[in-house]
């Protein structure tokens, strides 16, 4: 009821149209205030992104492609008497934020599923606070493989959180796929490789720099940068004196475009590769014209040129979203979706309403949610780690991202 007023909600009460249902949803028999509502119970889908700050762009994006899986929820009517809405919170990519973001979103008993976050080291700090909720979350952006197989999962795999899932695939597979790409068909024989120091960053080139290595090639040098600086002179005259045909940077995009820019200007006229932390239009515009080169991989293959990405990406336009669906746009509807399926197995199982530990048997459903998404076929492992482990490498050309080679990790 976030949007009825206080005197509505008096009144409904007093005329007995307004119940609560188990778990606290509400049952909204008089009506509901969201145009093209599913029906009368409500079910929130909560978002945890950054945004604001550097990383909004992608947080935007993710949080709209979750609001048009719900509002296409309740016009298509898919879970009947079920009314899907959106509670988008702000982390700004902390991962403080984020730990108090997922308590709020548990106090709130109409949260049955949580999409998000975008950054693996928020969604450190969100897990236990959802798994002790039976609250079920679905990331469409982390790839740090111990969020899902714990964190000797090189060793021994282990599942720490059987609430957690993603519809994005691992560093386990990034990193490695990268390497592969700048080392057989950019024919980059020796690398320099800088990280933020971040869980995903340093996780990605940890993975690159292993692979690349067993392939044969060389590591001119490592670096660590502070990700709230944005002078990399020290580091990029580092590069050009190492020698390295190609610089692998485990991080994210605001970083990323003035390492490349100042790299260049130092002299050291290589690509700079990242994974999908830098896939963004904002690298290109940070990195400027000497950008033009640098390489991305990002998880699954380009949306626009996906058959079932086409009505995902019409409906976006037609929706009127301010901010582009990013990297992770389809993904993000894809994990809603999720969601929404995962309701709907449970209200249909339970006579059509929620059974009052609706979180529990959500969570539970989950691991046998199986349908074709924006992004592909979308199912989860015994890990809750996406099946669907495709990824794609783009270069900077022309001002845009292209991709250039699609394809699965051969290990």
């Amino acid at each position: 009821m976030r949007q009825r007023s206080l005197i509505a909600i008096t009144a409904a009460l007093a005329a007995g149209a307004l119940t609560l249902t188990a778990c606290g949803s509400r049952d909204d028999s008089a009506g509901s205030d969201s145009e093209g509502s599913g029906g009368g119970t409500t079910v929130v889908i909560g978002v945890d992104a950054p945004l604001t700050g550097d990383l909004s762009a992608l947080g935007l994006g993710i949080k709209n492609s979750v609001d048009l899986a719900a509002k296409t929820a309740n016009k298509e009517k898919t879970v009947e008497g079920v009314t899907f809405k959106v509670e988008a919170l702000d982390d700004q990519a902390q991962p403080s934020s984020g730990q108090q973001n997922a308590t709020k979103l548990v106090a709130d008993k109409d949260v049955l599923g949580v999409v998000g976050p975008l950054n693996s080291s928020v969604a450190e700090s969100m897990q236990k606070v959802f798994d002790d909720a039976k609250l079920v979350e679905v990331s469409p952006a982390n790839t740090n493989p111990a969020l899902t197989q714990g964190t000797d999962w090189q060793k021994t795999k282990t599942r720490p959180y059987k609430s957690y899932f993603r519809t994005a695939t691992t560093d386990a597979i990034q990193g490695p796929f990268a390497a592969q790409y700048v080392y057989n068909d950019a024919k980059k024989k020796k690398v320099f490789v800088i990280d933020d120091k971040k869980t995903y960053g340093a996780g990605l080139a940890a993975t690159f720099t292993e692979e690349f290595k067993k392939l044969g090639g060389k590591i001119a040098g490592t670096e660590h940068i502070n990700p709230d600086t944005k002078d990399f002179s020290a580091v990029a005259t580092k590069v050009k004196n190492s020698g390295a045909d190609v610089v692998y940077y485990g991080g994210e995009y605001p970083q990323a475009g003035p390492l490349s820019k100042q790299i260049k200007a130092a002299g050291a006229k290589i690509p700079v590769v990242g994974g999908d932390g830098i896939y963004s239009a904002d690298f290109i515009k940070l990195a400027g014209a000497s950008g033009t080169g640098d390489l991305a991989t990002s998880v699954g293959a380009p949306v626009e040129e996906l058959p079932s990405a086409k009505e995902f990406v019409a409906n976006y336009k037609a929706a009127g979203y301010k901010e582009a669906f990013e990297a992770y746009g389809g993904y993000s509807y894809d994990s809603a979706w999720a969601i929404i399926e995962a309701v709907k197995k449970v209200v249909e199982d339970n006579n059509g309403k929620l059974p009052s530990d609706a979180r529990a048997k959500v969570t539970a459903a989950m691991q046998n949610v199986s349908f074709d998404g924006v992004t592909g076929k979308v199912s989860f492992d015994e890990y809750g780690d996406a099946t669907n482990k495709q990824l794609t490498v783009y270069s900077v050309e022309k001002g845009a991202w292209k991709a250039v080679k699609s394809g699965t990790y051969t290990g």
